[in-house]
């Protein structure tokens, strides 16, 4: 019997051929997905351990962030803004901490550490606006911790603390106060006049010399001359008194303890709290305890940090007059003509312009 199809009938066509294409391999096998989820995670905690790096250590060319006491691993911060030395330079090492403190919003409260005799009228009212501006601007709650000398102008920058109670600390045996102004005045011409020289200097008034060590007055020259300076430190005087009312209410309403505290006089740490000058009679971790007080936060919780200034450069070792090195020490001509002008000094000290600037 024929097997062969009958003529006309359709040829019957192949089965169609099938292709299974099997998927490759995950990159990291069965578990792939589990694994970048722990990359994913990993990213985060790296990224966040960056941030917490950057926070804890300090940026080269600016005040180094050091680890003072407290909770060594804490975010959150209680600066120890340190004011030590002469108070001479508005744009030195106490306004880069100002500055610093503002730009880290970890910074949850300030402890003004203040070892210092004073310094210039201009400088110390000047840091004064910066902490208060600091203060208020960052809502920052502000304790002062005194060293072994906190006068004058010293004195007059614990007054940006403010007016809470409690927030004034020295130590046993601080010295503080000396609330006054002065204007150095030396009077060389005897002197000059035994070496047979002559101050024949030329000017458009009479009142341009005022001041001069070397000029030789008449009794009418020397008193007028005295009057206008006192005029000077009169006017910064009141200033004074003014800011010492603004941190002091106690003293704003009675004269007579204000005018007690404000002879010129230094007083000791007990002789100070008598008078109302400052408020507690303890060391710097009483008064960074009273600054997270302050801030409504436990000192567990936070970290205590202060700042060194930033190393040396060459740059900054080298002068800008053909790179020869700078003495270590020595009058230079600045001092010398700093000297020899009249100005106003909260400071406590006979001869405040041959102090080293202070930090």
């Amino acid at each position: 019997m024929s097997t062969e199809p009958a003529p006309g009938a359709a040829a019957s066509s192949p089965p169609p051929q099938i292709v299974v294409q099997q998927p490759p391999p995950p990159m990291f096998g069965r578990f792939g997905r589990y694994l970048l989820l722990a990359l994913i995670v990993c990213v985060m905690i790296i990224i966040g351990q960056a941030a917490s790096y950057r926070s804890y250590f300090s940026p080269p060319g600016g005040p180094q962030e050091k680890f003072h006491s407290l909770n060594g691993e804490a975010t959150d911060k209680i600066a120890v803004l340190r004011i030590e030395g002469g108070i001479i330079d508005s744009d030195g090492f106490v306004k880069q901490q100002i500055d610093r403190i503002r730009d880290d919003r970890s910074v949850k409260a300030v402890v003004l550490r203040i070892d210092s005799p004073g310094g210039t009228v201009t400088a110390s009212d000047y840091l004064y606006h910066k902490l208060r501006e600091l203060s208020d601007e960052r809502e920052l709650p502000m304790v002062v911790s005194m060293g072994s000398i906190c006068a004058s102008g010293g004195y007059y920058l614990a007054m940006a603390a403010g007016d809470e109670p409690d927030i004034i600390f020295a130590e046993p045996s601080t010295w503080t106060g000396s609330i006054g102004v002065v204007i150095p005045h030396y009077d060389f011409s005897g002197l000059l006049a035994q070496w047979n020289v002559k101050d024949d200097s030329i000017a458009s008034h009479p009142n341009k010399l005022m001041g001069s060590p070397t000029r030789e007055l008449a009794p009418e020259e020397r008193a007028e001359e005295r009057e206008l300076l006192q005029t000077l430190v009169d006017e910064s005087f009141e200033r004074f008194k003014s800011i010492v009312r603004a941190g002091r209410p106690q003293l704003a309403g009675d004269d007579d303890a204000m005018d007690k505290a404000t002879t010129g006089q230094v007083f000791s740490a007990e002789q100070a709290k008598t008078l109302g000058l400052v408020d507690k009679i303890g060391f710097l971790d009483d008064a960074i305890d009273r600054a997270a007080e302050l801030a409504g936060r436990d000192p567990g919780d936070l970290r205590a940090i202060k700042y060194d200034e930033p190393p040396a450069t060459l740059s900054s070792l080298l002068s800008a007059e053909g790179g020869a090195l700078r003495p270590a020490a020595g009058v230079s001509l600045t001092k010398l003509l700093d000297l020899s002008a009249p100005r106003a000094y909260y400071l406590w000290t006979w001869l405040p312009t041959l102090l080293q600037e202070g930090r």
